[in-house]
């Protein structure tokens, strides 16, 4: 298949969602080796889950099915460039390359706000009126950690 034909999966998958009121217009799909793995759209309004934009649907999909959390040699296709948690899920996912379709401001255009996001991130997640960050006690999550790390858990 051609990246146009992989790409139109998951414009056709948005479409026939978003018409479902299933979420926003957004597909992905997650390929291997040419081989298609998993196709998914939003499913935010759906599922009402704030986290079930296309991309995680589409690797939460992929792990699946190969029995992995490491979608290392996977490649995947988005018809919006990712969100700010999508890219996260996207790098521990281990996944090195995305094709997009449309750019973020395309999607701000329509009223989409991701672009607070890569401003928060950008500006190094200092307090505002949209979140604030406290710490707390530090120990408690520290000798968590040091109990992981003697067990000899896997690191991902």
């Amino acid at each position: 298949m051609t990246n146009d034909e992989i790409m139109k999966l998951g414009i056709d998958e948005a479409d026939r969602t978003m018409r479902e009121n299933k979420g926003g217009p957004f597909g992905a799909v997650v390929v291997r080796d040419g081989e298609v793995i998993a196709v998914s759209s939003n499913h935010v309004l759906a599922n009402n889950d704030p986290t079930a934009h296309a991309e995680i649907m589409a690797i939460r999909k992929a792990c699946e099915k190969l029995g992995t959390y490491d979608l290392t040699g996977c490649e995947l296709y988005a018809t919006g460039y990712p969100c700010p948690m999508c890219l996260g899920a996207i790098i521990w996912a281990n996944i090195k390359k995305i094709y997009v379709s449309g750019k973020p401001l395309d999607c701000a255009e329509i009223g989409f706000r991701d672009q607070f996001m890569y401003r928060f991130i950008r500006n190094g997640c200092i307090n505002t009126d949209v979140l604030k960050i406290e710490s707390l006690d530090r120990e408690p999550a520290k000798m968590l950690y040091a109990e992981y790390a003697k067990m000899n858990k896997v690191i991902y």
